[in-house]
């Protein structure tokens, strides 16, 4: 697997990413963020588990055998990390607008390189300083801070930000021991879905017919986003270092506001498109600046 199969993979994920905050923000008008949550990760689960079982079979134990602690111990860091991250920013989706959630979710791209010094000493490249630094400002240029609500929203969605951070992370460190993509994202998705239905089931009322009422919204985030889009983020970060995937990553913040400026008619002025272009800037000079001193 080389390192542009790996940026594609990367790419294809922050579309997904980025497009079905549409879903997700549609998706709760009958029903709860925990039940939401419990209904899109349930499904990528079915998704993407024949999918494991067809390409991964022969090699499944053979990986956890590996190193049977430590894939415990992912799960469970990665699942919770998961289940924080996507329930915070579905919740925020109650009291903001698509725009603004996806965009300061990107506050985990500074935290990531952040985080990975201290947890694990981890030192970054020169050029993700900079690259952070454009991918802040872009995110200031999408912000609006005159509405209270949006306040709040927001709010959820930074705190998310930390949560997404530790699992981009971890998603890295496990892809360095264990070859079982698929799989994993199976599994990760079962793991989130039982926690979202747990306290779905404690603060929502669980109504069948409801969560059916947002079955086109649960299946596109479901399939799309809980199956395919995680399975692919375990691909790419196979060659692509913790930091620079958040910063890849980030780019999702861009496909989804273009996405609510097209379906949901939400405003796109010049500082949005400014926005945008700072975050696209930073995302190729994170991956090309470490390559030009070795090329010469």
């Amino acid at each position: 697997m080389t390192k542009s199969f790996s940026i594609v993979c990367a790419l294809i994920t922050t579309f997904i990413w980025g497009t079905a905050f549409i879903a997700q923000d549609t998706g709760m008008d009958n029903i709860g963020p925990l039940t939401f949550n419990a209904s899109r990760f349930f499904i990528g689960f079915i998704t993407i588990l024949p999918v494991a079982l067809f390409f991964e079979r022969k090699k499944i134990f053979k990986q956890i055998n590996l190193d049977r602690k430590k894939f415990l111990k992912y799960l469970i860091f990665m699942g919770f990390s998961l289940f924080l991250g996507t329930s915070l920013q579905q919740a925020s989706l109650q009291y903001t607008n698509v725009a603004n959630a996806a965009f300061f979710t990107v506050f985990y791209v500074p935290l990531v390189p952040i985080l990975l010094f201290f947890i694990y000493s981890q030192k970054v490249h020169w050029s993700i300083w900079p690259s952070i630094g454009l991918c802040i400002y872009g995110v200031y240029l999408l912000s609006n801070f005159s509405d209270s609500e949006i306040m709040k929203g927001d709010a959820l969605v930074i705190l998310c930000s930390l949560f997404w951070a530790l699992h981009i992370i971890f998603a890295g460190k496990f892809m360095e021991i264990f070859d079982i993509p698929i799989f994993y994202a199976a599994v990760q998705g079962f793991f989130v879905a039982s926690l979202s239905l747990i306290f779905a089931y404690i603060f929502e009322d669980i109504i069948l017919s409801d969560i059916l009422l947002e079955s086109s919204s649960i299946i596109y985030a479901g399939v799309l986003s809980g199956g395919v889009a995680f399975t692919l983020q375990m691909f790419a970060q196979k060659n692509i270092e913790e930091a620079p995937a958040a910063i890849i990553y980030s780019l999702e913040g861009v496909f989804a506001v273009i996405a609510a400026w097209i379906i949901l008619n939400q405003i796109l002025n010049i500082n949005n498109i400014i926005g945008c272009c700072l975050i696209l800037i930073a995302v190729i000079f994170s991956q090309l600046a470490p390559d030009i001193k070795k090329n010469q």
